[in-house]
């Protein structure tokens, strides 16, 4: 009886996406026959099939990526912000992965991206397929299949299909990342607007945000919420006071901004749907993780999305959607044959 209950739960409160995303406009394309083999954006299942000889694009990654995984358990969150990051500035076109030039602060150089990681390991996969199929798999592609592995490592399978065929940006802006990345400290209209801007609705706002299920941060982006949310020495009101006194003993004035927090205080290596939960029990760590329950559309979804097979589920619809945004397809873009500078630098 549960079962039908979350089904038609899902059924009724996830179908929102179908009924007009906002900013669906400003992207380079967002089709909606993936099942089919086409991804969004004019992406493909296995583009790289026959461009590579007997050469396998994804088992590369995969094999790489996995024994990343397995020698330092924090890798997989690593790769999935990599991701992200670089999917909401720019569309998903490796731009994060460029390094500033004489002339340019990239994005990798902005605030925001300061603590991004994981870049050796998709150097190490862009060297390996450029030797054994040069000039031919994109960063944006490895990027994405990076992710994909990543998290799947746990599982031991494919979490979410993976549509190829992207092509790399020359352009990369510090100044863009400041302005398109998601604050941790957003609240609810602020996200639901920049995720608009990429073609995603409330539901993958809240499905999204569930990669901080895993992964940790610094208690330098959660010290106003500890200590002057509204006023000197107030916490958010909005936490549950036993998980806000926790977070002060990790977090003690003045704060040191390096000390490390979980950001699912019960499993922040275990990529599964506790996030929802503790966002239920008033444990978001982070103001826009709380703004989710400001709304009671996105609250609903929070509440069924602590079922984890739904999670999953809806989790790899929205990876394929997010995957798509903005991509460079065809003849737009190159194919870099470093991801950390354009061709011909």
């Amino acid at each position: 009886m549960r079962k039908h209950i979350i089904v038609f739960l899902v059924a009724s409160i996830l179908v929102v996406g179908c009924m007009g995303d906002p900013g669906h406009g400003r992207g380079r394309g967002h089709g909606h026959d993936h099942d089919k083999g086409r991804g969004h954006g004019g992406l493909k299942m296995h583009y790289y099939l026959n461009r590579c000889g007997s050469v396998s694009v994804e088992k590369t990654v995969k094999d790489i990526v996995w024994s990343k995984v397995a020698a330092d358990n924090t890798m997989a969150a690593k790769l999935l912000r990599l991701h992200y990051h670089d999917c909401f500035v720019r569309g998903c076109d490796a731009s994060v992965l460029l390094d500033p030039t004489q002339n340019t602060t990239t994005e990798k150089t902005a605030g925001p991206n300061r603590s991004i990681s994981g870049y050796e390991v998709i150097d190490e996969i862009k060297t390996k397929l450029e030797a054994d199929c040069p000039e031919t798999v994109s960063c944006a592609d490895i990027v994405a299949l990076a992710a994909r592995d990543a998290v799947s490592f746990q599982f031991q399978r494919e979490m979410w299909p993976v549509f190829t065929g992207r092509k790399d940006g020359r352009v990369s802006l510090a100044s863009e990342a400041v302005t398109n990345l998601p604050s941790a400290n957003a609240n609810f209209t602020t996200l639901l607007t920049q995720f608009g801007d990429k073609g995603l609705n409330l539901n993958d706002l809240v499905i999204l945000s569930g990669a901080h299920t895993i992964g940790v941060s610094r208690c330098a982006l959660v010290s106003r919420r500890l200590y002057n949310f509204t006023g000197v020495g107030d916490a958010d009101p909005s936490l549950d006071p036993e998980y806000a006194q926790t977070l002060r003993k990790l977090c003690p004035q003045p704060v040191n901004g390096g000390t490390i927090l979980e950001m699912d205080p019960n499993s922040s290596l275990t990529f599964d749907s506790d996030y929802y939960r503790a966002l239920n029990e008033h444990k978001g760590l982070f103001v826009s993780d709380a703004a989710l329950l400001t709304n009671q559309q996105s609250a609903s979804v929070v509440k069924v999305l602590e079922n984890q097979l739904v999670f999953f589920a809806q989790f790899a619809r929205s990876m394929v959607k997010m995957g798509a945004v903005e991509v460079l397809t065809g003849d737009q873009g190159e194919v870099r044959k470093s991801c950390r500078v354009v061709n011909g630098q």
